[in-house]
């Protein structure tokens, strides 16, 4: 009878943790990721890697113009564009494990005022993440510290009607690079 307890416990711990587990999703594992500007590595060749080694490369090209914008929907869809996700009032933070040569604003893309759609455009609160260029760093950012603009007074994220992360180089210089491990959100 103990054993049968002991069991029983046991497969309702270990079912409890792969339930917690399950409900905060890595974008990184589970959603295909879009490139845009002047960086060596195109669609492709990112997705490959991340399904092959578990991460995001990106890197500048050779005298690069423009800025390099590398983005992921929240929601898997099966272009750039597709529907926001309403993430739960009990989520708090975004969770990142990144390593950069240079600072790289993340931004967390809002859907349409009518909660249908991701289409480019719209409200774009963002933070900074700093450069880390020789060891992965992991960095915890409330979705309270997504401000519109980057100001202190911004607009502050609707989780409710969130679209898309971008992690976005403004001003990209010959080799500089982003590499990223994980995105996990707090669901």
């Amino acid at each position: 009878m103990n054993l049968f307890l002991i069991l029983t416990v046991g497969f309702l711990i270990v079912g409890f943790i792969s339930i917690k587990n399950d409900s905060d999703k890595d974008l990184v594992k589970t959603s295909t990721w879009y490139i845009a500007g002047p960086a060596v590595e195109n669609q492709e060749i990112i997705n490959r890697v991340r399904q092959e080694k578990g991460i995001i490369k990106v890197t500048a090209k050779d005298n690069p113009v423009g800025e390099i914008e590398l983005n992921v929907l929240i929601t898997e869809s099966n272009s750039n564009d597709g529907a926001p996700t309403n993430l739960s009032d009990n989520s708090k933070f975004v969770s990142i494990t990144y390593k950069a040569s240079h600072l790289v604003k993340l931004q967390a893309r809002e859907g349409n005022p009518e909660g249908t759609g991701c289409v480019h455009g719209g409200s774009h609160p963002r933070v900074d993440l700093a450069a880390s260029p020789t060891r992965f760093t992991t960095i915890k950012i409330l979705w309270s510290d997504f401000k519109q603009d980057g100001l202190p007074d911004g607009k502050i994220l609707n989780i409710h009607n969130l679209c898309k992360f971008n992690f976005v180089n403004y001003t990209p210089v010959s080799g500089a690079f982003l590499e990223i491990k994980s995105v996990i959100i707090e669901k």
